[in-house]
């Protein structure tokens, strides 16, 4: 019996792609954590990005898993010596994103995920606009975040509020996202999130193979008819079209 023919699928385009920023942002409540956790957790090349901040721990969470938990002393120290990649101040706390980890992943080919507010999101795409992938998680009503909300049980009425205040703050900004995906059916959502996640990764400007790739393909062709290879046109200039769910 013949062997199967190996699947070489894995190369060279899972070796020599260069990663992207996933940046997904909402309201509080509105999903992003269990889509965003769920995404991490399905796909190897894909981390999330630890950031620093000056508030204070929830129960359950841990130094250096969920944040990088800094005083405002420290966390200031970072800012004037260049250290972040993005920060802002956020229900009177700070939070940023250490440069270096995330450039060093991208570089290296790993694709990192930000569960960001939009601030953050807009200076990481101005810095790295290339690189960048903005989407937007809404809720399918505003009712259902505020129950989520308080179904959590973490937070005074003050900072419900406050939080409920920043929702609608979150929610105006959603038309400068790449991708808005109505979070009413977590599957559904799932779904749609991993797509996007997928497609990004394939186009052109992430490969660096696929010249070369394309160029040996086509010199494999021209020496089995005998003539010159074609000269492939020059890749289109990339555009991002914002697309909502």
């Amino acid at each position: 019996m013949n062997a199967a023919p190996s699947d070489d699928h894995s190369k060279p385009w899972e070796t020599t792609r260069r990663g992207l920023l996933l940046l997904v942002s909402s309201p509080a409540g509105a999903g992003k954590t269990s889509l965003t956790r769920s995404l991490v957790a399905d796909h190897s090349d894909l981390t999330l990005s630890i950031s620093a901040t000056t508030r204070e721990p929830r129960p359950g969470e841990a130094e250096g898993r969920e944040y990088f938990f800094k005083s405002r002393a420290e966390f200031e120290a970072m800012i004037a010596a260049g250290d972040f990649l993005e920060w802002a101040v956020v229900n009177g706390n700070y939070y940023g994103t250490p440069a270096a980890p995330v450039m060093a992943a991208l570089e290296g080919g790993h694709d990192v995920l930000f569960d960001i507010d939009w601030q953050g999101a807009k200076q990481i795409a101005e810095k790295a606009p290339d690189d960048s992938v903005r989407l937007f998680i809404l809720p399918p009503a505003w009712g259902d975040l505020e129950r989520r909300l308080r179904a959590r049980a973490q937070d005074s009425e003050e900072t419900m509020k406050a939080r409920l205040e920043l929702g609608q703050e979150e929610i105006a900004h959603w038309a400068e996202y790449d991708y808005v995906i109505v979070n009413k059916n977590f599957d559904r959502a799932y779904a749609d999130l991993g797509h996007i996640y997928r497609a990004e990764r394939m186009k052109p400007g992430r490969n660096s193979w696929l010249p070369g790739f394309v160029a040996d393909l086509l010199a494999e062709a021209a020496g089995m008819s005998g003539g010159p290879p074609p000269q492939p046109p020059a890749p289109a200039a990339k555009r991002l079209r914002p697309v909502q769910k």
